[in-house]
């Protein structure tokens, strides 16, 4: 089976868990044995994981005819794409559009990040799936989230073939409900035009159906999972902190989704208990300056450390040293980070609010805003020897069962339901 499938990021460059998933996601599906998955991105950098899959660089797609010769075009997007691709695209340009910001080979430019004129970019990257849709062969089509679902819908005007979209977060997870009518617009026009909608918990399922009114006979749950940790990683060693502070850390974006101020807060509630414990706020966002402040208005700051945005073995070396995580959003889609934690043997403590949840039982669940029961299991969890070492040992052996191969099994049946439709 051919997959033609538009993201906006993957690894080894991550901007958050939408490029985790992405490649959890097209690996699984490679797993299956019989997928040939091509995958676009805006603006790769030509250190993506190639070997399972193909990937076509938005940016390199010329949707402006132009003559240049074959080295001079290796020599500009030899290392993100073959150029005899761009070739094959070219020939397959079906109007000249006439931009004005196309470069010397006849491409559109993206940032590969979420700059200023986000819309822009999203706009472009759907004209650009029309090319590319025009030029590969492919029986179904995937986009993620909303970035993406303009391209997706136009790559099915353009085949014909059937389009599923993959919803990682809604605007109403984003916003606490205050949704972008714009966003929201992007959003339902995607999900008025797929043939099937995948949804990374029950609790977003909910939303697509209620809040976006869609059939909920083309919606369904797909859980997101994780892979064993790379050798480098299980190679990091947790620190004894026996006799010594405790280390309870928050790892994620600082914004309003992920309920940052209840992390505070139930921080301030145990160091009125206790003082051998440290917090962690590993991230950014644009509340990273409001927490410093509340951290020290509650008079804590000693006691709070920011060291910013963390990637790759950072992540790990950093649950590693935790005796506690704790993801305490306000709404949130699924959450992979509880599962990377749990993975390094981290006690973990999620909000009832999240989707992961759902597929937790090792864990400790609370109500975002319940900043007591928060704090009771941060002080639990710290002073319980044997609570720590049950969470660690059962967490692990929990987590190591929830694989991507199981989630690509599951897509690929979904794919069969639909193509047979």
């Amino acid at each position: 089976m051919k997959v033609l499938m538009f993201g906006w990021e993957y690894p080894p460059h991550i901007l958050g868990g939408l490029g985790t998933a992405s490649y959890g996601i097209t690996k699984g599906l490679a797993e299956q044995g019989d997928m040939d998955i091509t995958f676009c991105l805006p603006k790769p950098f030509g250190d993506e994981d190639k070997s399972f899959l193909n990937i076509i660089a938005m940016n390199a797609v010329p949707i402006v005819w132009r003559d240049v010769n074959y080295d001079y075009v290796n020599s500009r997007i030899g290392n993100i794409m073959d150029p005899r691709e761009y070739y094959s695209l070219r020939d397959n340009i079906y109007a000249d559009f006439n931009y004005m910001n196309v470069n010397d080979l006849g491409c559109l430019e993206f940032s590969g990040r979420y700059p200023d004129n986000l819309h822009e970019e999203i706009n472009n990257y759907s004209i650009v799936a029309g090319v590319v849709a025009r030029q590969q062969d492919f029986d179904i089509i995937h986009a993620h989230d909303w970035l993406t679902y303009p391209a997706g819908i136009h790559a099915k005007q353009v085949s014909g073939k059937p389009l599923c979209i993959h919803v990682h977060a809604t605007d109403f997870d984003r916003s606490r409900g205050r949704v972008n009518p714009t966003v929201y617009s992007i959003e339902k026009n995607g999900m008025d035009n797929a043939d099937c909608i995948m949804c990374v918990s029950e609790l977003t399922r909910q939303t697509v159906i209620n809040q976006y009114h869609q059939d909920p006979k083309k919606c369904f749950t797909v859980h997101n999972a994780v892979y064993p940790l790379k050798q480098e990683y299980q190679d990091i060693n947790r620190p004894d902190h026996h006799e010594k502070d405790k280390i309870v850390t928050f790892l994620g974006r600082i914004t309003m989704q992920k309920g940052p101020e209840y992390f505070v807060e139930a921080a301030n509630i145990v160091l009125h208990r206790t003082h051998n414990v440290r917090f962690c706020m590993a991230g950014s966002g644009d509340m990273m300056d409001a927490m410093i402040y509340l951290a020290a208005e509650r008079g804590i700051a000693d006691r709070f450390h920011f060291p910013g945005f963390m990637r790759g073995k950072e992540v790990y070396q950093c649950l590693k040293d935790s005796d506690v995580y704790v993801m305490p959003s306000v709404s949130e889609p699924f959450g992979i980070s509880p599962l990377e934690a749990m993975q390094c043997g981290t006690p973990t403590i999620i909000s009832k609010q999240s989707g992961c949840a759902e597929i937790l039982d090792n864990c400790i669940k609370v109500d975002y805003w319940d900043i007591q029961a928060l704090a009771d299991a941060i002080y639990s969890i710290c002073n319980n020897e044997s609570l720590f070492n049950y969470l660690k040992e059962e967490g692990q052996n929990e987590v190591n069962q929830i694989t991507w191969e199981k989630v690509g099994l599951w897509i690929r049946q979904l794919y069969d339901q639909i193509i047979k439709k």
